[in-house]
């Protein structure tokens, strides 16, 4: 077969059907079912998260509130009792009659008045106390200097408690409010500046080297490194401190305050209202748990680096 017989067989030939661009609708038809589909798969895994997180956390909360359900009701059994061994429940208001008291103060307004001036306190004190703590925490565990200065300070004063500091608070302070915060900042100082002094003396002191090889500067170094290295030890001072303060102010409440929880417990207990004092222990102890759980929910971004530690 020549060159001219097989040109004209392939002229002969038909065109082969040229394959056309499926239709607008067609593809969007097609594509319109993994759209559906991927919704279809989010919409089922939120209720696989939510229950993976309940089955995980869950089981935890319902232990603990067992728990307090258990003590609760262990504490009307002896209170209606009269439980008598070692420990006496005779003169110890029932849950009941305790809950009963709560409600008729939460209908009134001074009760909420007493909370407002122990926070008012507390946030005052506790703000200075952080501040003034990270700064010299971080002083002492920088410099050998600055820890032989201020270090003898602390030993001797921490080991005071916050009863003893109340006459000479009142003596150098011109108010009983400024008495009460002074008392509150002592009492959260401590535990900040020995925490941070821990953390920045305990930083890894290859990093420090590295950092400082590389051409970092001495601030550079202190952000970047010491204080993120520093800052378990940090927040765990803060956690602390915030306990302490709570311990604190209720001392410097009973001695010199007007109105506060603290100054309300004790009244009650000179009036002789039994319900309410056990009403103002509670309440000092739901306010102290509340703030340690808020700064410790605020500083858990600043320990996002941080690897989580296994427990059975």
């Amino acid at each position: 077969m020549d060159s001219k017989t097989s040109a004209a067989i392939r002229t002969a030939e038909p065109p082969a059907k040229a394959v056309e661009p499926p239709a607008l609708g067609g593809k969007v038809a097609k594509e319109s079912v993994p759209a559906a589909s991927h919704l279809e798969q989010q919409t089922a895994t939120v209720p696989g998260v939510s229950a993976t997180w309940l089955k995980a956390i869950g089981p935890r909360y319902l232990v603990r509130i067992a728990a307090l359900i258990v003590a609760v009701l262990l504490w009307e059994l002896a209170s209606t009792k009269g439980f008598d061994f070692y420990i006496n429940f005779d003169n110890i208001p029932a849950p009941s009659v305790v809950g009963t008291a709560l409600i008729a103060e939460l209908t009134g307004t001074e009760f909420y008045l007493h909370i407002l001036h122990s926070l008012e306190r507390v946030a005052i004190a506790y703000v200075l106390a952080v501040v003034l703590g990270i700064l010299l925490g971080v002083a002492m565990g920088r410099s050998r200097w600055a820890e032989d200065i201020i270090m003898p300070y602390i030993e001797l004063l921490r080991p005071i408690p916050a009863v003893a500091w109340i006459p000479l608070a009142i003596l150098m302070l011109p108010t009983e409010q400024s008495s009460i915060i002074f008392i509150t900042f002592l009492g959260a100082l401590f535990p900040v500046i020995l925490n941070t002094v821990h953390g920045v003396e305990q930083t890894n002191g290859v990093l420090v080297r590295a950092a400082r090889s590389l051409g970092a500067s001495r601030t550079a170094i202190l952000w970047h490194v010491i204080l993120p290295g520093a800052m378990p030890s940090i927040v765990a001072g803060l956690a602390i401190g915030m306990g302490v303060a709570w311990f604190s102010l209720l001392a410097g409440e009973i001695i010199s305050g007007q109105y506060g929880i603290g100054y309300y417990t004790w009244n009650s207990y000179t009036l002789i209202q039994y319900p309410q004092i056990i009403i103002g222990m509670l309440t000092i102890g739901g306010l102290g748990t509340l703030c340690t759980l808020l700064v410790r929910k605020g500083c858990n971004p600043l320990l996002k680096w941080q690897a989580k530690g296994g427990r059975s």
